[in-house]
């Protein structure tokens, strides 16, 4: 298998375990710390905005490339086996054209840099 596939694959993967996550955190078996862990991984991975922006070199990536991979994993982690195995059939099943948008966390993160710009802004004029 060449890169370029095992590239693919590693995405295809981190995809439907995106979905996993979705799916089990609205499953009252899955215990409320892996919930809240499993929104938070969510929400930043479908958010439109990154808190580390993809036009700064090579660290506007490392979220997308580590963060959100980490975070998967640790919070699948967290989930019992039995709701893991049934989300991952579930997720096998649907079928996405595109990822969701999260707008809450978008807004969020638009947020943070609007008050580090003007923390910023502060610190520089006064």
């Amino acid at each position: 298998m060449n890169t370029l596939s095992k590239l693919k694959n590693f995405a295809k993967i981190i995809k439907q375990d995106l979905i996993v996550l979705y799916l089990s955190y609205k499953d009252p078996r899955t215990p409320l710390h892996a919930k809240i862990l499993a929104m938070c991984v969510v929400a930043y991975a479908f958010s439109p905005i990154d808190l580390i922006p993809d036009f700064i070199p090579v660290l506007g990536y490392l979220d997308d490339l580590i963060l959100v991979p980490l975070g998967i994993f640790f919070t699948l982690k967290l989930i019992p086996s039995d709701v893991l195995e049934e989300k991952r059939e579930q997720a096998r099943h649907m079928v996405k054209s595109d990822k969701p948008k999260n707008w809450f966390a978008g807004a969020v993160f638009i947020l943070i840099w609007i008050l580090l710009a003007v923390w910023i802004g502060k610190r520089l004029v006064g």
